[in-house]
């Protein structure tokens, strides 16, 4: 193991997750054995572990650690839960889900980066997490219902909700960042009820929309 790889994760956690109030020690745990390394472009290696968001190509990024810590946060994944991870990327959430317990199914609408992230997850003895390629906001993704989704892309508008919502089992729990910059919301919605879910805003933040994600409308004057 790299010493400046491990020193760099461990400052990770002490210096930008803890401080954003993320004090669950399983989460924590999690985001200490992920290599982070693994999941990043070769031109972005030495920013690895920085607070920002890393580009992986395709117009898609990497969520900085605090977002990710605090998702994981919420989502409280226990072991043997179904989870549902929409926009994949380079499977670096993935990864966390599944060492939090999850049976994680990963979905990817770049045919590249789900690719790439089937690679890097092999490389990692992490075969068992299924990469799929396709788009999760415009139907129904086999495997459901699930305990957990997590959004790892924004949405600008609540269009794709509804669908989102009604693949959560009983108890499962959605999180999605929405809205537009300046300020987006990061969400956390828990099915309560046969048709009934609990909202709770988390926190703002700003992050790129998953593709496909329905656009917000322009203001008409």
């Amino acid at each position: 193991m790299d010493i400046t790889d491990e020193r760099a994760r461990f400052n990770m956690i002490q210096q930008q997750i803890r401080p954003w109030d993320v004090l669950d020690d399983r989460v924590l745990e999690a985001m200490a054995e992920i290599r982070r390394e693994a999941f990043v472009p070769d031109a972005y290696q030495g920013l690895a572990y920085a607070d920002i968001e890393i580009p992986i190509g395709e117009g898609a990024c990497m969520l900085a650690p605090k977002v990710v810590g605090r998702m994981l946060q919420a989502l409280d994944v226990q072991a043997g839960e179904r989870v549902l991870e929409i926009g994949a990327g380079t499977g670096y959430v993935s990864a966390c889900l599944h060492r939090l317990g999850g049976r994680v199914i990963g979905v990817e609408i770049d045919t590249a980066l789900a690719d790439e992230a089937r690679a890097r997850l092999a490389g990692l003895g992490l075969e068992s997490i299924e990469i799929r390629t396709g788009d999760a906001l415009s139907e129904p993704v086999e495997g459901g219902p699930f305990d957990v989704i997590a959004v790892t892309g924004s949405m600008p508008t609540e269009a794709a909700l509804p669908l989102l919502q009604g693949q959560l089992a009983k108890g499962g729990r959605l999180f999605c960042i929405v809205g537009v910059e300046p300020v987006m919301e990061a969400l956390l919605l828990t099915r309560v009820g046969e048709r009934d879910v609990r909202r709770e805003g988390l926190f703002e933040t700003a992050t790129l929309a998953l593709k496909n994600a329905a656009e917000a409308n322009a203001f008409e004057f």
